[in-house]
């Protein structure tokens, strides 16, 4: 049988390397190393399962090279295709296929038969998409509101039944709960947007650009992800003249505010639903049939039984294909995004935007393009480019949708790779899988963070190891994507899951030497514009991980060693798949680099 090679990865056989514009030209070579007669044939299938062959021809120039170009690519989405071959031999015709390996590595392998093949798998998305200049150049701050900060110089009342406070912001989040598991009381710290404003010098001098806060309209719990009312502001939190005095701090600062939208779901005592009769006995869709907000929920026996968020009776889940609900979100001129982006907010993160229609997401987004320079973000925990959700194959990237989304993928990467979870190779692999699949705007454009509200701290997750949350703070700063700190992370906070990993920051026990890296790493990143805005290149050894982040100037080259032995590059040790240009790869070759710990080179290369 004949010897076959093809790496969409390396651009000898797939021109242009990665995703690409819809009717664009797509040029694919493969090798097929034999001396009888072959047919080769590209074979295409869309999302719609339809297939097409194109024959393919061979080369004119190089032996055994068959090659095509394309532009049948005139749906977005995501393409799968592998080759057909035919091999005529002592007056036998032998079928075979050719696809790629799982898990991708970039190369393929040979197939038996199709229905065994795996693809190669190729995005078509509808155009560039870079978002806002501020935004590519961001260094964001994600912030709890209730654990971050109070003002000195502020009393809020508690207007909530059934809370408690902590009686110092040193105590451990906990949560009262029933018997049951439900929660009984909520507890709180008392941060709150006042407090915030007072700390805008605290961030300017940290290097932090942009700010994005966790929920800040009125629940009944400490997360707020229960929403009571989209248009106001929770007052343990303060006014919307506090708000308002933030927003205006932050701008004068030169640095921008993102809110998160939760509209997948509300809360059972919300204004919407009103289960517990608190906005009034005859208001609300639990209480009055005739409710303006009936239509909004979706009840399997009126009121006691209707569908929720994963089950959680408190979240009222809400029909996102309900028009009026549509226009009282995004559309109207008075809609929940409409009054708060003019207010000032420069963006929105999409809570669970698995949970939104595209068509949803693509109205938040038209109405954000009304203004200027907003910015529209996706909670989605896997690759965007592949997500299946509801049985739907999802669009959030592809155009007219999300500039990005949170980049866990990367988060993924990162701590599997510093805890030795992962090889330097398989770290490389992942991290080359991604930046085929997404769209060059959105692959600079991802979220990244190493821990949020949702996931443990990044200190935690690296065994409470000082050094190995600074190798991750260097990878945030370096790889592709926006960075973005949770908040105390630069003072050394701990925590497991939620709400262990809600504590309040530590103002009075800063980790100095922490903060110091934090501030020195985040000064490099916007130093340095081609980690922002640069091409990658990557490679492994079988100790490292290098990312190369350059432009037509400079190239700036991180090279990880998460072993416990000294590597020293060599040209024999490297690997990779997308060629790295000898001008570059002359900067690292011989270097040496201490167990479990990094390289940063930053050179001219004109």
């Amino acid at each position: 049988m004949a010897n076959l090679y093809f790496n969409p990865w390396d651009e000898e056989y797939k021109v242009p390397f990665g995703a690409n514009k819809i009717n664009s030209t797509n040029k694919f070579n493969i090798i097929v190393e034999t001396d009888s007669p072959v047919d080769v044939d590209f074979v295409l299938r869309s999302e719609d399962g339809f297939e097409k062959y194109f024959p393919m021809n061979p080369s004119n120039t190089t032996k055994y090279l068959h090659t095509i170009e394309l532009s049948d690519f005139d749906k977005i989405g995501v393409y799968s295709y592998f080759f057909q071959i035919r091999e005529h031999k002592n007056d036998c015709t032998y079928l075979f296929f050719y696809g790629a390996k799982r898990p991708h590595t970039g190369e393929g392998q040979c197939y038996p038969h199709k229905n065994e093949t795996s693809p190669f798998t190729l995005t078509i998305f509808d155009g560039e998409d870079k978002g806002p200049d501020w935004y590519r150049d961001a260094v964001f701050y994600q912030i709890f509101p209730d654990s971050y900060a109070k003002s000195d110089n502020e009393k809020i009342e508690n207007p909530i039944d059934n809370v408690l406070f902590y009686g110092k912001t040193t105590d451990r989040p906990f949560y009262v709960k029933e018997p049951s598991g439900d929660i009984a009381r909520w507890t709180y710290y008392g941060g709150t947007l006042r407090g915030i404003r007072e700390k805008i010098p605290y961030l300017k001098d940290l290097g932090i650009t942009a700010l994005y806060l966790n929920p800040i309209f009125s629940a009944s719990s400490v997360h707020r992800y229960d929403t009571a009312d989209y248009m106001e502001i929770d007052p343990l939190l303060g006014t919307e003249k506090d708000f308002a005095d933030l927003i205006k701090e932050l701008h004068k600062n030169n640095m921008q505010i993102v809110l998160d939208g939760v509209f997948s779901h509300v809360g059972r005592n919300s204004t919407y639903f009103n289960y517990d009769g608190r906005f009034g006995e005859n208001v609300g869709a639990y209480r009055d049939p005739k409710s303006p907000h009936i239509d909004w929920f979706k009840f399997k026996e009126y009121p006691h039984d209707y569908e929720s968020w994963w089950g959680i009776m408190d979240l009222p889940e809400i029909d996102k294909h309900n028009p009026v609900f549509q226009n009282y979100i995004y559309q109207a001129d008075d809609s929940v995004v409409n009054k708060w982006t003019k207010f000032g907010v420069d963006g929105w993160r999409l809570d669970v935007a698995d949970e939104l229609p595209d068509s949803f997401i693509a109205g938040i987004r038209k109405t954000l393009n009304n203004y200027n320079d907003k910015v529209l973000i996706g909670e989605v925990w896997e690759d965007a480019s592949r997500k299946i959700a509801y049985e739907e194959k999802r669009k959030y990237i592809l155009g007219n949708s999300m500039h990005s989304v949170m980049n866990y993928p990367f988060r993924s990467l990162i701590l599997d790779f510093l805890n030795k979870d992962i090889s330097a190779q398989t770290a490389y692999y992942q991290l080359t899988n991604l930046q085929e699949n997404y769209p060059f705007d959105i692959f600079l454009n991802n979220f990244n963070n190493i821990g949020t509200h949702d996931t443990a701290r990044a200190l935690t997750m690296l065994g409470e190891d000082a050094n190995k949350l600074y190798l991750a703070l260097q990878m945030l700063m370096t790889l592709p994507g926006v960075p973005c700190i949770y908040y105390g992370d630069e003072a050394l906070t701990s925590g497991g899951p939620d709400p262990d990993n809600r504590s309040f920051f530590p103002w009075e026990n800063i980790n100095d030497k922490v903060h110091g890296d934090f501030k020195k790493w985040i000064r490099i990143r916007k130093e340095n514009k081609e980690l922002s805005n640069g091409l990658l290149l990557s490679f492994y050894t079988n100790k490292s991980l290098g990312i190369i982040r350059f432009n037509n100037e400079k190239a700036s080259i991180h090279i990880i060693n998460a072993s416990n032995s000294i590597d020293i590059l060599s040209d024999q040790s490297i690997h990779y798949s997308k060629p790295i240009p000898d001008a570059i790869l002359s900067l690292f070759s011989g270097v040496k680099i201490e167990p479990q710990s990094s390289v940063f080179l930053n050179k001219n290369v004109i």
